[in-house]
């Protein structure tokens, strides 16, 4: 991986919740990733942030934690492992805000060629059809899927 991660991940429930910690200048923030199933066959969507006390994510909290791309390189790790132990299953996500749907666009069409061998990525336009996925190209959200 071209970025680092955080390593120190604990899992739960059929490898569908995911929690790590976030270091940085704010401190120790825990941080959460969670599958959840959706009516389409196969489709979980993908929700992070930051760990509510309740157990519930916050996906409308600004950390600025100054650690956001490794926050992004551990959902990738989280993805893939999701996508190893859940063959044939297919991630949906969308930000929280258009803002955060373009940070995730930019952070993909960054580092495309390294995601691309192990994913397979779609993004989705306005209208809902979903094509693969094409740096600097408008999306709403994105789905991705373990390469073959």
């Amino acid at each position: 991986m071209k970025y680092d991660y955080y390593k120190e991940i604990t899992t739960y429930e059929d490898f569908e919740i995911y929690d790590f910690i976030s270091t940085g200048v704010k401190g120790d923030i825990a941080k959460r990733a969670r599958f959840d199933f959706v009516e389409e066959p196969g489709t979980y969507n993908l929700a992070f942030g930051d760990l509510m006390e309740d157990g519930g994510i916050d996906d409308y909290s600004i950390s600025d934690n100054k650690d956001m791309a490794k926050i992004l390189a551990t959902i990738a790790v989280i993805s893939k492992v999701f996508l190893d132990k859940s063959a044939g299953k297919t991630i949906s996500f969308r930000g929280s805000t258009a803002e955060r749907t373009r940070l995730y666009r930019m952070a993909i069409g960054n580092n495309l060629d390294e995601l691309l061998e192990s994913f397979v990525i779609y993004g989705v336009q306005k209208g809902g059809t979903p094509g693969l996925f094409i740096r600097n190209k408008e999306y709403v959200a994105f789905l991705v899927e373990k390469k073959l």
